[in-house]
């Protein structure tokens, strides 16, 4: 034997190693696939491409396909193909050359003959891997080198060694490295050279597809929602896939198996188990064991978990090692789901009561240095409720019960707390719960109970400051939906000085409480009919934070301020509000049904005034589905006297006079309910014909309200009582605020007793000066609601003129007007609208309509979201008067407007 260790025929003739062992031959053999392989084509098309450089490497955890895709793209191959299945004795150079020079022998490559054998088990001749590197240099066809599980070669040596060959071999060697970790070559070097391919775990995983393709293989069937869900626990795990499949197959209900298996009692916990947790040093597995319960970790979290210091190298070399754990970058790591099933379930066998303790250093970590919802989740798991509710009031997050992002995680999470929680916090949460779920009886009680508690605690207290501003924040929410205006007061005075102790940047932490606290202020005024001081609070709310969390309080008072609109007669001004509150939830693509359906109800109220029926009907359905149950009160009024005019509108006078008389729950009465319903009792007293019951029904209201005003000087009209009705007239409230809604009928109720007055000069004035005060509008039904004496008079040229593009209401078959039908006005002519003027987005929308585009291509187009552009359509047809894009293309062109 030479000093360089370097025999050229030695021990390689008589079919033995350096150490005088046997070549293992079974480590030449490429690997056999199983019957139900499945061969993915789109992995065998990227190795095909591979060949183009003369690095490949195909990175992935245990079980991850890496070996068997490598095999089966090499048996199909019209080429050499030398594969070693790498040993943990090949830490000597000698043997691992020594087996790497049989493999190429083995793989037909007849050359390396002459090359010679290292003889020394502990080293390899400079010279030997030069004649190596320039044998396989001049190969007319390169040879494909495979080293499969090259993981377990460690010595830096071996590396540099190999990487000297590879890059002397040129076009002469492929090589394919099949690990679980990162080698030790210089993979920056070959990225930039770009003479890497690389494979790795992401690309290895199957597909929902390819996961349905491989269990139809073992004859499963499993749906596609069914193949996702299995994709997703396992990751697109190969050998996860395949054992479940396998013991599915053992399975009474195969498919059953596939959705609920528990991994910790399964054959891929025995994997796991043995391949990836048994193989770590007892230190790192019990630290695997302990951050089992978390859903995601960073090094400062698992040390606190393990009571520990040195978390941070362990965590990445176990993601280096591609050991289940996952990087999720800024020093955050994951563990594979069903890793961590099994590591919990090993946990819970190995270590009784460890896991709740777990949780509860969690909770306590992550109070001071994470996010709120891995704090509570933690502090649940633990069964701490006292210290969960208490993060959540310290924090002032309790106004998340009610913004629509989170409501339903906490409501879930907390319906879990037991009822010998105790504390002021905990009885917050329960108050917070009750009023999400409108129980305000029992939210009420619970609010007394933290009350009490606060009071004994006193000011100074830890944490008393934000659990008064979160009570205060809740009964102001409880007030507002008993409609209750003295407690609500009282309590937003108390929000509004409790704020002042607060850190600023927890308040604008969440701005949702402020946009909470001004919304429901705003609607118990609202109620109390203060419209100026509730237009005041909901104005604050929408002019406060943008953000998600804010959008459904945005949305509410954009809608309660569309209500003040439309009850002071402005329908115009109601519907675009109306239109901005479903606009700006919307963009956030909130869960549907959101808030209480105020604004749908909205619409439906315009619409019944410009006689659209049909279209008010379907917006009266769904802002009934959107509504919570029970309704607010100011929300269940506006639904009473929306239902009881649509049925006014379709002849119903009789379901109009039951409806107004549906009761609407409340700590007080509401002026602005009472006195619509009047209006709507009133109307519906004259549509079955008894005037004098109209009269009495509006009476009481008449001298506060211009509306009621109005509406009791028709009644007494229609009883023949002239000189009341202009009595009345002349003593109209003041209408500073009245809009079209409320002038409109003012003016034709003038008319009126001007005609029966025997001024039909007077008479065709101020109808013609209703109609054109209401074609601003489109406000169809104070013309349908006028009565015969009207009709006659519309029909003439000058009127008709005026009336011919608008007035004429669009219905479906079923459309009625009740006893004034047969004298509708322009009965008989074409239905044709004029356009009220498109805003300049929807103009946007028209003009890409008429482009042929999709909601989905007008909505990337002008960057919105696909919500957004359908509201936009439906404010087009509306204004056109159409239902169907075409005719709303056509009818633009003929305006002139494309």
């Amino acid at each position: 034997m030479s000093e360089s260790g370097d025999n050229r025929p030695g021990p390689t003739a008589q079919g033995v190693d350096p150490l005088g062992d046997p070549f293992l031959r079974t480590r030449f053999a490429v690997p056999v696939r199983p019957a139900t392989f499945l061969r993915r084509q789109r992995l065998v098309e990227h190795l095909d491409q591979a060949l183009g450089t003369p690095l490949t490497m195909v990175n992935g955890g245990a079980g991850a396909g890496k070996t068997l895709l490598v095999a089966d793209w090499a048996a199909h191959l019209d080429r050499p193909v030398a594969w070693l299945t790498s040993d943990a004795t090949d830490q000597a150079p000698g043997v691992f050359w020594a087996y790497l020079l049989e493999a190429l022998r083995a793989g037909g490559v007849r050359e390396v003959g002459e090359v010679g054998c290292p003889a020394d088990a502990g080293s390899v001749d400079h010279a030997l891997l030069a004649r190596l590197a320039a044998e396989l240099n001049g190969r007319d066809r390169p040879v494909i080198v495979v080293l499969d599980e090259y993981d377990r070669v460690t010595a830096p040596e071996i590396a540099e060694q190999l990487g000297f060959v590879l890059h002397h071999a040129g076009r002469g060697m492929h090589l394919i490295l099949v690990t679980r970790t990162e080698p030790l070559l210089p993979l920056h070097r070959y990225r930039a050279d770009g003479t890497l391919t690389e494979i790795r775990a992401a690309e290895l995983a199957f597909t929902p597809e390819e996961a349905a393709t491989l269990l139809e293989l073992h004859g499963l069937r499993l749906a596609g929602d069914a193949a996702r869900a299995l994709v997703e626990r396992t990751r697109g795990w190969a050998a996860g896939l395949r054992l479940c499949a396998l013991a599915a197959q053992q399975s009474s209900d195969p498919e059953t198996y596939l959705k609920e298996f528990e991994a910790g009692q399964s054959t891929i916990a025995d994997f796991l188990l043995a391949e990836v947790l048994k193989r770590q040093p007892a230190e790192t597995q019990d630290l695997l064991l302990r951050v089992s319960v978390l859903d995601r970790f960073c090094p400062d979290l698992a040390n606190a978990l393990a009571g520990r210091r040195d978390a941070e190298p362990i965590l990445a070399e176990l993601h280096r090692a591609n050991a289940f754990v996952e990087h999720l970058g800024h020093s955050w790591y994951r563990l594979h789901p069903l890793f961590a099933e099994i590591l919990g379930a090993h946990l819970r066998v190995r270590f009784p009561g460890l896991e709740t303790e777990l949780h509860r250093r969690a909770a306590e970590w992550l109070r001071h240095s994470g996010p709120l919802p891995e704090t509570l989740a933690h502090g649940a798991a633990a069964g701490d409720w006292e210290f969960t509710a208490r993060a959540l009031v310290d924090d002032l997050a309790i106004g998340q019960f009610f913004t629509g992002l989170r409501s339903d995680d906490l409501g879930e999470l907390f319906s879990r707390m037991t009822p010998d929680a105790t504390g002021p916090e905990t009885d917050l949460v329960r108050a917070a719960r009750e009023l999400s779920d409108r129980d305000v009886d029992r939210a009420r009680a619970h609010l007394e109970r933290a009350r009490q508690q606060l009071d004994r605690a006193g000011r100074d207290g830890p944490g008393t400051t934000e659990a008064r501003l979160s009570c205060a924040l809740l009964e102001v929410l409880a007030a507002g939906l008993s409609g209750a205006p003295g407690p609500a007061e009282h309590a937003a005075r108390a929000a509004l000085d409790l704020q002042q102790d607060v850190p600023p940047e927890l308040l604008d932490r969440h701005p949702e409480l402020a946009a909470l606290l001004q919304t429901h202020l705003g609607s118990v005024r609202l109620w109390a009919g203060r419209f100026d001081d509730a237009r005041a609070a909901l104005c604050a709310a929408t002019a406060g934070s943008g953000a998600a969390s804010t959008a459904l309080p945005r949305e509410e008072s954009l809608s309660q301020l569309a209500l003040i609109d439309y009850l002071n007669g402005w329908p115009g001004r109601a519907e675009r509000r109306a239109l901005a509150a479903l606009t700006d939830a919307a963009r956030f693509s909130l869960p549907e049904p959101t808030g209480s359906g105020l604004a749908h109800l909205v619409l439906a109220a315009v619409a019944v005034d410009r006689d659209e029926l049909d279209d008010a009907q379907a917006l009266l359905d769904r802002a009934t589905a959107a509504q919570a149950v029970p309704p607010d009160p100011v929300t269940a009024a506006g639904t009473v006297i929306a239902r009881a005019r649509l049925q006014l509108a379709r002849g119903d006078a009789r379901g109009a006079l039951e409806t107004a008389g549906s009761a609407v729950p409340a700590d007080v009465a509401s002026p602005w309910a009472e006195d619509h319903t009047a209006l709507v009792l009133c109307a519906a007293h004259l549509a079955e014909g008894h005037p004098e019951t109209a009269v009495q029904a509006v009476e009481d209201a008449a001298d506060r309200h211009t509306a009621c005003a109005v509406a009791a000087a028709r009644a007494q009209l229609a009883a023949g009582n002239l000189e009341a009705a202009l009595a009345r007239l002349d003593s109209l409230p003041a209408v500073e605020h009245s809009g079209p809604a409320v002038t409109v009928r003012a003016t034709l109720v003038r008319a009126q007793a001007a005609e029966q007055a025997g001024d039909h000069a007077t008479a065709r004035r101020l109808a013609a000066q209703a109609l054109l005060d209401a074609r601003r509008e489109r406000l169809r039904r104070p013309f349908h609601e006028a009565g015969p004496w009207l009709s006659g008079l519309l029909r003439t040229d000058a009127f008709a003129e005026q009336g011919r593009n608008w007035l004429v209401s669009r219905r479906g078959p079923d459309a009625r007007t009740g006893p004034d039908a047969r004298t509708e006005p322009l009965a008989a002519r074409p239905p044709a609208l004029v356009v009220e003027q498109l805003s300049g987005r929807e103009l946007d929308v028209l003009q890409r309509l008429a482009q042929m585009m999709s909601t989905e291509e007008i909505a990337a187009d002008l960057f919105v979201s696909v919500n957004t552009v359908k509201t936009h359509l439906k404010s087009v047809y509306r204004k056109l008067g159409v239902n169907r894009r075409n005719e709303a293309v056509r009818r633009a062109r003929e305006l002139g407007l494309l």
